[in-house]
């Protein structure tokens, strides 16, 4: 298995650093690695939250290594796009909350993966794109859906049809990321939203995530009656007379992670 990314758990949150130097590129390996990280996370009953941050100054991620690319080999293309695909899916669907902490340039596949989280926080110097047209490639780990459903279809094809950059600035102004800070406190504001995730019952993260991830392909009026089934499903569970009961007790709740 690759040592690509570092995981680090403490309580209820989950912390993988991507630490393929210089550029943090994926690899088959790498992508390999990610897919069982989230799968072990989402056994691990304990963990509400994951946090992918970068630890190089330069770059969060530059993406795929074209070098896989390079020989044309269609078959050797398929392996990486599928364990790319994989890989990200399987994080869109993690239980819990996913931040991605964007410092530097996140390019291509570097973008999907933050693209793939839940919640996207850019440093000031962060530069993001999906350039992937610019040599004959397209994205293919969910960019161009993920980009269009957070930007919209215009700042989606100026994006990945012209190859354009955008910096943090523009980024939060058309919703590609949801907050924008000094590239000092990225890592602390990450980690700050997910022990924020942490104080909420687990049970009801999963449900409201499945919920809003269901208004992306089914009609409001088809959501509606699954809001009411998935609230009603919450009190076959602990959790919910146990949050219930701690807010009238004045108390913090003492959450069931089983």
């Amino acid at each position: 298995m690759s040592d690509a990314l570092i995981l680090e758990k403490r309580g209820s949150l989950a912390t993988v650093t991507l630490n393929n130097p210089p550029a943090n590129t994926w690899t088959i390996d790498s992508l390999n690695q990610l897919e069982k990280i989230v799968n072990d996370l989402n056994a691990d009953r304990e963990i509400v939250s994951l946090v992918i941050v970068s630890d190089s100054p330069k770059f969060f991620s530059a993406g795929a290594d074209l070098k896989q690319f390079a020989a044309g080999d269609k078959d050797q293309a398929a392996e990486v796009a599928q364990a790319f695909g994989r890989a990200f899916e399987a994080l869109t669907d993690f239980r819990g909350v996913s931040i991605a902490a964007i410092n530097g340039y996140s390019m291509g596949g570097g973008l999907e993966v933050a693209l793939a989280c839940d919640l996207r926080i850019a440093s000031e110097q962060a530069v993001m794109a999906l350039p992937e047209a610019s040599v004959g490639l397209l994205p293919c780990a969910g960019g161009t859906q993920n980009l269009t459903l957070l930007v919209g279809e215009g700042w989606a094809k100026r994006m990945i049809l012209c190859g354009e950059r955008v910096n943090a600035e523009q980024a939060l102004k058309i919703g590609l990321v949801e907050e924008v800070v000094a590239s000092d406190d990225l890592r602390a504001r990450a980690l700050e939203l997910a022990e924020m995730a942490g104080k909420q019952s687990p049970d009801s993260i999963a449900a409201c995530k499945q919920l809003v991830q269901m208004g992306r392909s089914l009609p409001v009026r088809q959501v509606l009656p699954a809001e009411r089934e998935l609230f009603l499903a919450l009190f076959d569970g602990g959790n919910q007379t146990e949050g219930v009961n701690a807010f009238l007790e004045k108390r913090k709740p003492e959450w069931n992670y089983e």
